[in-house]
This record gives C-alpha cells, structure tokens and sequence, in this order.
C-alpha cells in the first residue's frame, strides 16, 4: 500500500503541472492510495477479485471518514490499467477506469474528432439525453514537439556541392555530413558529442468550451501558434549528466592521462630507456608521427599572442600557438599520451629542432622580437633563445668600421631562466661586493663606450654622456654669443656648454671610470654579449639530455594552459556563469601547479592526487563550456532563452562540481522548462525545419496538429463534462453547501499513431 500527497496544496491546481503523479495527471485528483499486490508483476490479473478489493477498502475508508480515492493496478502490467473509486462524502461517487493500447492504435482514435466521440459514447449508459445540444463538452491539449535529431542519410544535415564534369558528362554531387562542432576551437583535437540532442517544445491550449465533433475537426487542423501557452525544453545526451569521471573525451581525459605518464616518468632517468623498455603496440605507426611532426615544422606559424587569456599569465607554461604549447597538445593524442610514445615524439621532436639549427632555417611556431618570456615554462625559453641564436648565426657583420648605428648599439645580453640563476650565483659566490644587476649593467656600458671611442675618435668623456644619457647634461644658455656675427653662427656652435650633472661630476664616480678603461674597439669587432654558436648548442645539448620528469612536468603545464586557452576561446555569448567558471579554474589551475616549478618534489604520491583531482575539475568547466557552445549555437537569436536554460543547467550541474548545497542529490534529473514569448516564436520554430523528400517516405503521417510538417510526440487531452447538481439525473434533494457544478465525466488521453492511453472517472449520485 503506497501514499501519494499533493507536492503543494496552497499552489493554483494546474491540469499540466510537470510534478504531477502519473494517477494525479490522469484521473484530477490530488491525495490518493495505490494498492497492489506483493508479486512480480504488482497487478490483480482476476478483474472479479480487484473489484472485491476496492469494495473492501471503499468501504473502510468510508468508516474512518476518508475521501481519499483507492486505484488497483489490474491485467497485464504493460498495459498500466488500473481500477479505481472514491467516495465523496455522502453524496456522489467517482470511479475510474484506465487501460492503454500498445499497438496499431484505430485510425479513428487518432483524430481528435473520434476522440471526442469516444469521450460521448461515455454518456451511453444513461437515459437522460446527452445530445450536444445540451451537453457542453470542454477540452484542454497539449501537444509536445521534438526537434528532429541529426540523421547522416537527410539532405538537411548535408552540404551538397555540384562538381562540374567534361561535357558529356552528367554533374554529380558529393554529399559532406557537417559535425556540430566544426566551427569551435577544440574540434582541431577532439570532436564532442553535442551534449544537447534537441529541443522538446509543448503547445498548451486552455480550456475551450467544444460543441460539436465538427469543432474538433478544426482544431487539429489549427496553426499551434494559436496555442496560448509555448514551453520550451532541452533534451540532454545521457552522458552529459549520468557519464562517471574519467568516461568523457576531451582535453580533461587525456591531461588525466598526462598526470598518468608523469608518474611513470620519476621511475626513468633517461629518455632513450623509455624507447628500448617500451612495448611496440603503445606507439603509432610512423605515418603518424611523421604528420605529426609536419604539422608542427611544416605548417607552423607564428603564434597570435591575442588569444592569451589575461589570468593565464600565471600558469608558467608555453604560450597557445608555441612550438612546444603545439608539442604537448599534439602529444596528448600521441599514442593515448602513454611515457613511451612521448618520448618516442620528443626525441623525434629534438631531432627536427637540430636540423633547423644547423641548417640555419627559421624555428616555427617561434617569436624572434628579441626577448624571452620568462613567465613561460623553461623549455619555452630555451626554444625562444634557439631561435634568437639561429637568427644572429646568419648576420654578416660590418668589418669596415664606418660609424653607423651598429657600432654604437650593441643589444643588451637575452638569457633565460636559468642562466639568470647561473650568473645570480656566480655573483653571490664573490660575496656581497657586487650584485647581479651592478654587473650586468657594467659590461653593457663597458661595450656601448668601446663601440663609441671606436665611432667618435676624438671623443670626451661628456661627448658619450650627451648621447648615452642626456638627462646628465646640463646645458648653459651664454647670453653674450647672442650678439656674436651671423657668420660666427655659421661655423657651428659646438661643443655644446654646459656641464655634467652632480652624479657624474662626483668624484670616483663609476662610469667615468669605466670609460677611461673600455679600449676603442668597435661593436662588429667586440666578443658578443651573447655568442650564438655556444649557446645555440648548449639549448640542444639541454633538449637532449633532459629527464623524463623534468620534461613531463613542463609538459603538464603547458598543457593544462594551452588546452584552457583553447576553450576559452569558445563563443558562449553573454554567459557570466561561464566566464566566472573559466577564470576560477585559471586560479585554480596556476594555484596547483606550483609545485612543478621547483626540481624536487616532496611527495610525489600527494602531487599526483591533486593533479588528478585537478583534471576532474577541468573535465566538469569542460562539458560545462561544451554545453554553453552548444545551447549558444542553437538559440544564437533567443538570448533570453539561451541564458535562462544554461542558467537552470549551471544550477543543476554545480552540486556535481563539488560545490553548492550537500543536501542536493546529484541523480536527480534535470528539468527546464521556460516560457516562450510570442517574439520568440518564430526563432523556434525554425528549429523544425521542414521534412525533406529522403524524410518523408518514411513514414505516413497519420495524426493531425503538423508544425512544419512534423507529428507531435505525444498528445494529451482532457474532456470534461460538468452538470449543475439540480434538476438532473441525480435527483432534486441537493443537500445544503454541495458544489453548484459537479465534474460528471472526466477522460485524460495520451496517444500517437501506435500508443494510446485513456483514463475515464465518472462521478454518480449515491
């Protein structure tokens, strides 16, 4: 015996209420007893013996005051049939009756006129004439659409382009299946499954008052923008919301997989053992690793920094469209980014780096504007410094010695990372007398005063100030050579008057020094700052002989940043929920990778439980930003609508993300449901485009009610049929505080072409 209770009784009554109990939605009633039997089906099979048993409990709840209706589920369980009664007071008594066909429903229980004629025929039992004419039939609908699903045989989900053939010849067409997602950034790696498999719209007439069967023909013929209530809700791939972690494809699965090989990288000290101890079948063929390898030295370019996401400056890893950002994310698809097939990529990778430096050719995917990016992961850097010293291998110096802007501009010395940290500790071991910038800056200017003695033979110490650093000159205005000739003027005014300011007049002072002991020596003849030939090798002999770890850890970094600087460049409209997720992950993102920065990590076993737990919340911003992409593509024209329904998923989805409210149960389905407004539906219905030619064969459209030519997925309808209690069928003693209008008739009916449900109560006079 199971107890059902109306979910809020001070809310208006509703025919189409989505909470409504299937018995609720069927018969209009609100409380109610369920009594079945404890076998395996759960119905009575002996019709005799359910209406023994619903005699017996009527009669019981009658003794104890009870008006609550009893329903028995009774025949073959497929059927959902149910017996049913109530008694109502003293006065009438309701009895209901359901059962539903499973098969080729009649043709005339498909159209609303033979329903509505079968509703009549109810009135049957009765000699009272029920005639039309005296009877005021009134009926509800509502009709539920679906968006047509992607079919790769329909001319609508294809592009068709006409091939011109040599005459003769008849022209032919070749038929592309577009993907949903060919347009957004992540489909150059992975193709998602679109997460929103469609729309469900629900046509809701109110109640109309029927006269006839004729009236009822009309209606079905009737446009369903005469409904007076649109309701719009999405349809959601089952993965989307009941898919375990670990099971979805995407970035997040294999960054998941990434974390994986890092482990396995801190067992290896050297990348060619992860070559000779390898099994064959974890990595690709070499037709794969060749288009790999193409595709990032072939068709590199330089990458578009624009893209870069503000907040994704803190994570230290290469930036999106680098030769080594490229690596990690082609490497994530490598072989199931298994440690063997990454280094089978990586030593392939070096291989075609060195080629370019000894052959001088440009780095790809490599920006040379002279500076490296020291908040990018080190191999980055290093791949930067390579490029600078392929670039300055090829400069054919000036030998001649003319004074022109290269003898007198030397660049300042480009390091990386830990070359700064080299030179820092160099200095540090001559103790505090020096620092590490005093010393830089001094063979920088030590160089730029050589190149100027060499330019400028008869030059002063004040001459190079005046040039170098003209903030420490001061000029003096003499009033006297105002009044010299014109042709005084002529000859020149120089050298200039003035004097040096009162740092460089001190006495010691350091850069005066320094230029009475810099030789005149000019910059082409000068040992580089920065010689291009050892450091170029030393860049390959770093690349060669990196550790496994080492690699791998920078690898993660720039992976996680590139793979999120390719979502976020996803086009989601206005959708401040999204935004907020992105830049909470960066955070996120940055804050956990920390550890990686270092060469020794202290507990390996707690930076792989945070890095994996660190891919599970990608994986969620993931799907979230898919679903986003997807509900944004669909209703581009319907904004209001577009954030209303992400915003109901977002609501949905955050218990899942490990915040929100813990009492929420993360089963529970999800539902939106939003109203459409009446400028809103034209954009939906051009979600049901018209059936094609290849479409319609398919089936013969046996129901009314088309919107562009498609059934509805199910209709539902309500009669009623109410009667005044006074001189009627029942009888003249109408007691006192009864209800003026009883509901005599009820019949709820739910169909398609080959499913049909009916459930009928009757009220009678006791």
């Amino acid at each position: 015996m199971e107890y059902y209770f109306q979910t809020n009784c001070a809310a208006k009554s509703s025919e189409w209420t989505d909470e409504l109990h299937e018995l609720q939605l069927m018969f209009g009633v609100k409380e109610f007893m369920v009594i079945a039997p404890a076998t395996a089906s759960g119905v009575v099979l002996d019709v005799p013996e359910a209406s023994k048993l619903l005699s017996s409990v009527a009669i019981a709840l009658s003794n104890c005051g009870s008006i609550w209706p009893a329903f028995v589920p009774v025949h073959d369980p497929t059927r959902e049939a149910f017996f049913g009664i109530q008694n109502m007071g003293t006065i009438f008594t309701r009895r209901f009756d359901a059962d539903r066909i499973r098969s080729q429903v009649p043709i005339k229980l498909m159209h609303l006129e033979g329903l509505h004629q079968l509703f009549l025929s109810k009135f049957g039992l009765y000699a009272t004439d029920f005639s039309t004419n005296f009877l005021k039939v009134k009926f509800l609908m509502r009709l539920t659409y679906i968006t047509p699903p992607f079919d790769g045989e329909d001319d609508a989900q294809v592009r068709e382009h006409e091939v011109s053939q040599s005459p003769g010849k008849k022209d032919i067409q070749t038929y592309i299946k577009t993907i949903w997602d060919d347009d957004y950034p992540w489909s150059n790696w992975y193709s998602a499954e679109d997460p929103l498999k469609g729309f469900e719209l629900t046509a809701i007439w109110s109640e109309h008052t029927v006269d006839d069967s004729l009236e009822m023909e009309e209606l079905e013929n009737a446009s369903v923008f005469e409904a007076e209530k649109w309701l719009l809700s999405p349809v959601l791939e089952l993965n989307m919301t009941d898919d375990p972690m670990g099971h979805f494809i995407g970035f997040s699965s294999q960054l998941r997989l990434l974390v994986k090989a890092l482990d396995a990288s801190f067992e290896v000290k050297f990348i060619e053992d992860l070559i000779t101890d390898g099994n064959p079948a974890s990595v690709p063929s070499p037709s794969v690793l060749d288009r790999v390898l193409k595709g990032l030295f072939h068709d590199g370019q330089i990458p578009d920094r624009q893209h870069d996401h503000g907040i994704g400056g803190t994570i230290k890893g290469a930036p999106l469209g680098s030769l080594f950002a490229q690596f990690c994310l082609n490497a994530l698809w490598f072989g199931n980014c298994n440690i063997h097939a990454i280094a089978v990529l990586w030593i392939e990778f070096v291989r075609e780096v060195r080629w370019c430096w000894e052959e001088s050719q440009p780095l790809p995917r490599t920006m040379t504007n002279g500076r490296i990016d020291l908040s990018s992961c080190l191999i980055h850097q290093k791949l930067q410094m390579l490029a600078i010293c392929i670039g300055k291998k090829g400069v054919k110096r000036d030998v001649n010695g003319n004074s022109s802007v290269s003898d007198v501009d030397k660049d300042p010395p480009i390091m990386t990372e830990d070359m700064h940290e080299e030179r820092l500790q160099a200095v540090e071991a001559f103790g505090d007398e020096f620092s590490f910038s005093a010393l830089l800056e001094r063979e920088i200017l030590s160089s730029d005063m050589s190149a100027f003695k060499a330019a400028n033979p008869d030059a002063v110490f004040e001459d190079f100030i005046r040039w170098h650093s003209p903030g420490d000159w001061e000029s003096v205005e003499n009033e006297e050579r105002s009044s010299a000739s014109e042709s005084v003027r002529m000859k020149g005014d120089w050298p200039p008057r003035g004097r040096l300011s009162a740092r460089m007049s001190d006495h010691g002072n350091s850069w005066r020094k320094i230029w009475d002991e810099s030789p005149s020596l000019p910059a082409s003849e000068q040992k580089p700052l920065l010689d291009p030939i050892r450091e170029g090798e030393k860049i390959l002999h770093y690349l060669e002989t990196l550790r496994p770890c080492m690699l791998v850890e920078q690898m993660i970094s720039s992976a996680f940043k590139a793979s999120l600087d390719t979502l976020s460049q996803t086009s989601y409209g206005d959708l401040k929920q999204m935004k907020l997720k992105i830049e909470q992950l960066y955070k996120t993102i940055s804050t956990s990778l920390k550890p990686l920065r270092g060469n020794i990590v202290a507990d390996r076993a707690e930076l792989i439980g945070d890095l994996v737990r660190l891919c599970a919340v990608f994986e969620h911003v993931e799907k979230l930003l898919i679903f986003a992409a997807s509900i944004r593509h669909k209703l581009a024209d319907a904004t209001r609508l577009c954030e209303a329904i992400f915003s109901d998923f977002y609501n949905y989805y955050l218990p899942k993300m490990g915040t929100g409210s813990s009492n929420i149960c993360y089963d529970k389905v999800f539902k939106s449901k939003q109203l459409i407004k009446a400028h809103e539906r034209e954009v939906i219905i051009s979600l049901f485009p018209h059936p094609t030619a290849n479409q319609s064969w398919r089936k013969v459209l046996s129901m009314g009610n088309l919107l562009n030519g498609h059934e509805p997925l199910t209709r539902e309808i309500i009669f009623l049929a109410h009667d005044g209690a006074t001189d009627d069928q029942y009888g003249r003693n109408v007691p006192r505080g009864s209800p003026g209008e009883v509901c005599t008739h009820r019949m709820y009916v739910c169909g398609t072409s080959n499913d049909l449900q009916v459930a009928l109560s009757v009220t009678s006079w006791d």
